[in-house]
């Protein structure tokens, strides 16, 4: 069996089997860590992305490894974002992380790969929403003066 291509979508069992927890508990994360979205297909089947595994294998090294908490995880995510707590898998995964639509909003690197906006959450729908009001007043106000 050939092996995937390292961009390539994993399945939950490949997830599983990459980041060093059963399924069961990548389940359990996604309940606890809203920054863990896997892709879902018809039927409710899981699909991860490489930068999904990198979040996982994080989570996974500051559970196991570092010892802290599921409040912990979650502090550090709220209060350092998304790039430090990724700074936590092991390092050649770490590099090829690619950052969500929020974090370029909270001024992190902007996401590498265009993503839809199916996938924002509600509270990146309403960043968003509330940058483009204020492009569009800018536009307005733009028009106006370009109008005397």
């Amino acid at each position: 069996m050939a092996s995937k291509s390292p961009d390539a979508f994993r399945t939950i069992s490949e997830a599983a089997a990459e980041v060093g927890a059963p399924q069961h508990v990548l389940r359990f994360w996604e309940g606890r860590f809203p920054f863990i979205q896997p892709l879902k297909r018809a039927g409710g089947r899981r699909f991860y992305r490489p930068q999904d595994i990198v979040v996982l294998k994080a989570v996974r090294r500051l559970l196991h490894d570092e010892g802290l908490t599921i409040k912990g995880v979650q502090r550090l995510r709220r209060e350092q974002g998304l790039k430090r707590l990724v700074s936590y898998a092991d390092p050649g995964t770490a590099l090829a992380f690619q950052t969500s639509p929020e974090d370029a909003l909270e001024g992190e690197a902007p996401p590498v790969a265009a993503t839809s906006a199916s996938t924002l959450n509600v509270s990146g729908r309403r960043r968003l929403q509330h940058v483009l009001e204020q492009i569009e007043r800018a536009r307005r106000s733009l028009e106006t003066a370009l109008a005397r």
